[in-house]
């Protein structure tokens, strides 16, 4: 039968335990019978001898006091007649009971008291041996336990012992082959074994150890030339990516270059694979660029007097303890042209479109002065309407114009320091009429003390018309917009509430990107209002936000930094 090397330990552990208890249940035994024998003692043989001694001490007594005496004798008589153990003690103690009978009816001679005396001391014999006998037999109990308990303590010694000695080596032997055995193969000593002649864990673990050798063996022979074929195709697979691609380990050793990436930085695949990547950037700014680079915005960089445009992503491929990166550069040069003509196409025909509806809308205000004639009123409604699209077109073209210069980059801001107040009170009288024209009411509610703030003036001022204009386009005839100006932290905060349907939370991100327009939303416009809006407030370094819930109107607001 094969035991493992938990059961051997619990079966050794057992022993030493039943052993242990043995000894313990052989001492427990002897020690109650010695009670019990030294309990039988006292009370059968010397509670006889203290009741002689009192029956002795009572006849020496009768000169002195004969009837006190004879109570006395008689009571302690009475007590070592309820207390006969021993053979022949009953008999004695009848004569002793007969002979204090003739001494009670009056025979008082020297022969009665001796034959008393004599029967007293016959007990006391019998007791005295009965004691002598007990407690031989309670040392001879006494010595067998000793016996017995030092046996087993001197078997429980030499099995604990042989434990002790013996065990340790059970369990180092076999863990120190298999540390051999692993210092081994950490030295790629794919040949070497471990053989233990055993059945139990540690056999098992030296047969699955030997089976590793075997793999390892096996691939370290067989997949030698596959590996290095491997990583051949993987060279030629990353020097074909179109993209430059630069990739490190968890610890910055540098592990391939493709050769985009190696004309961008100028240098030689030689000169960086299996280099820390810290120290090859210190002597190429454009690696050390990359490496420092933590957002994803569009750079430039010139190749063969070229400009390019790339933007960097950053692949993480988790390791333990870690992570490779793989710096991927992105060519969009064609994009950003693309763009820079979209720009510039929106930006020619907005202008060349302006000029000739701004003169259509002058002509549409002669036609409105009666002086150069009188108009129906259908008429009347027609120039309106032509005037209201008029005005739509102008308006749209104006935020296609400002949308290319945001998008070109080329927002001009003049950042001075200007009353937060004076801002507001400029874009308040800016809609007033359109405001009277719904009946609406703008209320002012400014913290007292708001002071200046860090912004462009005109730029504000745009982004502020544009909140009020969609205010009042949202709101009922009738209806109330709050404009609100009040301090928070290093910057003041500008808002404008309407009391409208109000707009669902998920779209309160999206309102301001690009040509987005609320699922729904009856009003007008391109959707590039707060686009633009967004795009301003932040050029100025302040924060643009939205708070509304359906059914509760709408709060559109920005901080800008105090000044």
């Amino acid at each position: 039968m094969i035991r493992t090397v938990k059961q051997k330990i619990r079966m050794g552990t057992l022993f030493l335990f039943f052993l242990s208890l043995l000894s313990g249940g052989i001492g427990i035994y002897h020690l109650l019978r010695l009670k019990n024998d030294s309990k039988v003692i006292l009370k059968d043989n010397y509670e006889s001898l203290e009741y002689c001694h009192a029956m002795q001490q009572a006849l020496d007594n009768l000169a002195i006091n004969e009837a006190k005496s004879f109570v006395g004798f008689d009571s302690v008589l009475k007590l070592q007649e309820a207390n006969i153990t021993e053979g022949g003690e009953k008999e004695a103690t009848n004569l002793i009971r007969k002979h204090f009978q003739q001494q009670l009816v009056g025979d008082s001679s020297l022969s009665t008291i001796k034959n008393i005396r004599s029967n007293i001391q016959k007990v006391l014999s019998l007791n005295m041996s009965a004691i002598e006998i007990k407690n031989q037999k309670a040392n001879n109990t006494a010595d067998k336990a000793l016996t017995y308990i030092s046996f087993l303590a001197a078997i429980i010694f030499l099995v604990g012992f042989t434990f002790s000695f013996n065990f340790p080596s059970v369990l180092t032997s076999p863990v120190n082959s298999l540390t051999e055995g692993i210092q081994e193969i950490s030295k790629k000593n794919y040949h070497h074994r471990i053989h233990l002649d055993r059945k139990d864990e540690f056999g098992q673990m030296a047969d699955a150890f030997n089976d590793m050798a075997d793999m390892l063996e096996y691939f370290e022979s067989s997949n030698l030339n596959k590996i290095i074929f491997e990583k051949t195709r993987a060279e030629a697979v990353i020097n074909s990516l179109k993209e430059a691609s630069i990739g490190f380990d968890k610890t910055g050793t540098i592990l391939f270059v493709n050769d985009q990436a190696l004309q961008l930085l100028g240098m030689q695949a030689k000169d960086m694979v299996g280099q820390p990547v810290e120290e090859v950037s210190k002597s190429n700014d454009l690696l050390l660029f990359l490496l420092e680079e933590k957002g994803n915005l569009p750079f430039k960089i010139v190749v063969d007097n070229r400009e390019n445009y790339f933007t960097k992503e950053v692949v993480d491929i988790a390791q333990d303890n870690g992570s490779s990166k793989v710096i991927v550069l992105r060519n969009i040069t064609s994009f950003k042209e693309l763009d820079v003509a979209k720009t510039n196409f929106i930006a020619t025909i907005s202008h060349e479109l302006k000029t000739p509806l701004a003169s259509s809308d002058f002509s549409l205000k002669l036609l409105e002065d009666e002086r150069v004639g009188k108009l129906s009123d259908e008429q009347k409604e027609l120039l309106q309407n032509l005037k209201q699209d008029n005005q739509r077109m102008l308006r749209i073209l104006s935020e296609l114009l400002n949308m290319s210069q945001v998008e070109a980059g080329k927002i001009q801001l003049t950042i001075i320091d200007v009353s937060a107040q004076v801002l507001a009170d400029n874009a308040v009288n800016a809609v007033s009429t359109t405001a009277k024209e719904k009946s609406i009411i703008i209320q002012k509610h400014y913290q007292d003390d708001v002071g200046y703030v860090k912004a462009d003036i005109e730029k504000t001022g745009w982004v502020l018309n544009n909140f009020l204009t969609n205010a009042i386009k949202h709101s009922n005839t009738g209806g109330t917009i709050t404009v609100s100006l009040r301090k928070s932290g290093n910057s003041v905060e500008f808002s404008v509430a309407d009391q409208g349907s109000g707009i669902s939370s998920e779209y309160s991100e999206k309102v301001f990107e690009r040509f987005f327009k609320v699922p729904g939303s009856k009003a007008g416009g391109t959707g590039l209002g707060l686009a633009i809006s967004k795009e301003l407030i932040e050029a100025e370094g302040g924060t643009i936000w939205l708070k509304s819930e359906i059914g509760s109107g709408s709060v559109f607001g920005f901080n800008l930094a105090i000044a």
